[in-house]
């Protein structure tokens, strides 16, 4: 395994880790209890990172990231959830908060890889800078969570703790599909992370390292954007929109690597991007209204430990492919597992529940 994917591996148990046996302590100890650490967590990470660029600092510092990532991800997404029910209780149910959850998430996956890309082109020691600046900007974030309140009634949770992982009643199968479509969403950023500098160096002969990072800044930007864009429409229909955009967008990111073309590569990431963003938002929402309300932190955390495989395991197994195999037959094999596990994760608990409505 090259250090690429050992640091990613790495980054990914982690956080998977952390998400697993960390991800619901927020349902019981609060919201901030748990956000404060995870800040704090990533500031060190960071500190790691920039002081001590050597094989072992660098494989602890991805293990602090994932650690940090796993505590936040399903916390402040259980906590914004909370924050809009307090601040609009007449639209407590509100998709809105999953919503900015979302595309939070998948906005800040995308600026990643440009903003380090930017760094690597015009700035000296872009590797050192990258984390002081990451870790600068973590450091401001705890003081807005400092100041923001408490949502979790903590001498409640303590005397009725809540179950680590309860979905309501009838709703397993929901949560399943959610995760499963999670997980292939997850999947196609997770290849195209891996993908874009090979094509857009390997394929188009392009050197500069701010464009390497254009492939996949397009791909979770168009996630982010076409959650903005068509977030409100009903569930069915974000589905069937990202459904159709996910298997196109990633057609014509394997077609490109026949006609090299500067812009197909990109219209593909952003076609299969937008898809697989409107995907990972309703199956967001479908987990956490499938959650007991008391739960709610706990389910994410499974529900986010499944998609972060999905980012990292079909990422590792795509670079081991292609060391092997010919990239381009390796990526059509690719684009058909994504396409048919995406299309089998929506359309069989839709069949299950038309024949149960049936009975």
């Amino acid at each position: 395994m090259t250090g690429k994917r050992r640091h990613f591996a790495v980054l990914v148990v982690g956080t998977a880790t952390s998400f697993r046996w960390l991800g619901h302590l927020s349902d019981r100890l609060g919201r901030r209890r748990i956000i404060v650490p995870a800040l704090l967590t990533g500031i060190l990470a960071a500190i790691v990172l920039a002081a001590w660029p050597a094989l072992p600092g660098l494989l602890i510092g991805r293990v602090l990231t994932g650690v940090a990532v796993g505590l936040m991800a399903s916390t402040a997404t259980a906590y914004l959830a909370d924050l809009y029910a307090e601040a609009r209780p007449a639209e407590a149910r509100s998709a809105f908060p999953g919503l900015v959850a979302t595309a939070a998430n998948l906005g800040g996956l995308a600026l990643g890889p440009l903003v380090a890309g930017a760094f690597a082109q015009w700035l000296p020691g872009p590797l050192h800078t990258s984390y002081l600046v990451f870790g600068a900007l973590m450091a401001i974030f705890l003081g807005f969570v400092l100041a923001s309140p408490e949502t979790v009634d903590t001498e409640l949770a303590e005397r009725d703790r809540p179950v680590r992982f309860a979905v309501r009643p009838g709703q397993h199968a929901v949560f399943g599909a959610a995760a499963g479509v999670g997980f292939f969403a997850f999947a196609l950023m997770g290849l195209f992370s891996s993908l874009g500098a090979i094509i857009v160096r390997g394929q188009l002969g392009i050197s500069s390292y701010f464009v390497a990072g254009l492939a996949p800044f397009v791909a979770f930007a168009a996630s982010a954007v076409g959650q903005l864009a068509l977030g409100k429409l009903a569930l069915p229909k974000i589905l069937a929109i990202g459904t159709a955009l996910f298997p196109i967008g990633l057609a014509l990111t394997a077609v490109s690597l026949y006609h090299a073309s500067f812009w197909l590569v990109f219209l593909g990431a952003g076609l299969a991007g937008a898809g697989a963003g409107l995907l990972f938002k309703s199956s967001v929402t479908q987990a956490a209204k499938a959650a007991e309300p008391a739960s709610r932190a706990g389910v994410l955390a499974a529900f986010f430990v499944i998609s972060y495989f999905g980012m990292g395991l079909p990422s590792i197994a795509f670079s081991l492919f292609i060391r092997h195999f010919d990239l381009k037959p390796t990526m059509i094999g690719f684009a058909i597992v994504l396409s048919v596990g995406t299309l089998v994760a929506v359309l069989v608990p839709r069949r299950r529940s038309l024949q149960l409505a049936s009975a």
